[in-house]
């Protein structure tokens, strides 16, 4: 047996192997269940007791060489040309795995803070869940207001502690306005949440940009310019906007804006019901009680807030009709944007 395993040292120390398929050929021979480390252990049942622990010992240190040599053949050939196969031709290109794309909600959501960054509008973040002063009252809804039934809310706790999952973003500029000291001029932008049927035009889940900009002589005539320069940056230079009376509790004068129709170029379609014009956000001037309420003297500065709907926006800018659709995932839509990423 001796003679054997010195017979298997000596093929061991002269074999050379340059490829994969010859490497693992080595392999096989001496490390496979089948090869001849196995065969050796196998033939130890038939040696002597007192001679089982000096083969043992000689088969142990044969495997032991047998593995350091295979690990040192495939470091070599790894170094020497990466450890492929001389058959595999590198030069060829790789395969190509499908590009992604972004969600339309985010792509719009990137523009808009953009544009808005571009006239020196910064970036506020706040919570997600709220509580009734920053959610509501803070912005002139007090309780028993009608104006909270514009807005059905999901609350997480009802009682004195009330929390709710916020239904505006303006519960952002609430906490900006306590924190800042004027001129404030920042875009919130986020996910809010209301109790309504899901529709082609409604969802209970819906993401928001809102405006705050406060400083000393801030004009309803600078509001305007700022949301015609927001809506010709997003929407093309020949777009225009009116703007309709309305009713906000947080704002007054408040305001309805619409823009031409992207679609017919204002000369009226279905999607715009022929009045050439499509809703896309409400504004006003800052209520002075909500000024008051974040510690604002209402007396020696004024502002403007405004707030429009992420995917209002995306539906006039990709001509989307079924809100659903942004929240599907289905990839068929969502390619569909790997132009925009």
């Amino acid at each position: 047996m001796k003679e054997k395993i010195e017979s298997y040292k000596q093929e061991l120390e002269e074999l050379k192997a340059d490829t994969l398929d010859a490497i693992e050929a080595f392999r096989i021979k001496f490390l496979g269940s089948k090869g001849l480390v196995k065969e050796l252990y196998a033939d130890l049942k038939s040696v002597a007791n007192e001679e089982k622990r000096e083969f043992g010992q000689l088969i142990n240190e044969f495997r032991t060489n047998a593995e350091a040599k295979y690990n040192e053949l495939k470091d070599s050939l790894s170094a020497s040309d990466g450890g492929s196969d001389p058959k595999v031709d590198l030069t060829r290109p790789g395969t190509k795995f499908p590009q992604g794309a972004r969600h339309p909600i985010s792509l719009v959501r990137k523009e808009i803070i953009e544009i808005f960054s571009r006239i020196g509008f910064t970036v506020s973040q706040g919570p997600e869940i709220e509580d009734d002063w920053h959610n509501f009252s803070a912005l002139n809804f007090p309780p028993e207001h009608p104006a909270r039934d514009m807005q059905d809310t999901f609350f997480v706790e009802k009682g004195d502690n009330e929390m709710a999952l916020r239904t505006h973003t303006s519960s952002v500029q609430v906490r900006v306005m306590e924190n800042s000291t004027p001129p404030i001029r920042t875009i919130s932008p986020g996910r809010v949440f209301r109790n309504e049927a899901i529709s082609a035009r409604a969802h209970c889940i819906f993401h928001q940009v809102e405006g705050l900009y406060i400083d000393e002589k801030v004009s309803f005539a600078d509001l305007k310019q700022t949301l015609l320069y927001f809506a010709k940056e997003m929407f093309g230079d020949k777009t225009e906007i009116r703007l309709r009376p309305s009713y906000f509790p947080f704002t007054e004068p408040s305001a309805e804006v619409d823009v031409s129709c992207n679609i017919c170029g204002g000369k009226g379609c279905n999607v715009c019901k022929y009045t050439g014009y499509l809703e896309i956000l409400g504004c006003g001037m800052v209520d002075p009680n909500v000024l008051e309420a974040a510690g604002i003297d209402s007396k020696k500065y004024s502002g403007f807030a405004f707030g429009m709907g992420i995917e209002r926006i995306a539906m006039l800018k990709y001509q989307v009709k079924d809100l659903r659709l942004f929240f599907e995932n289905d990839v068929r839509f969502l390619n569909q944007f790997k132009s925009a990423y």
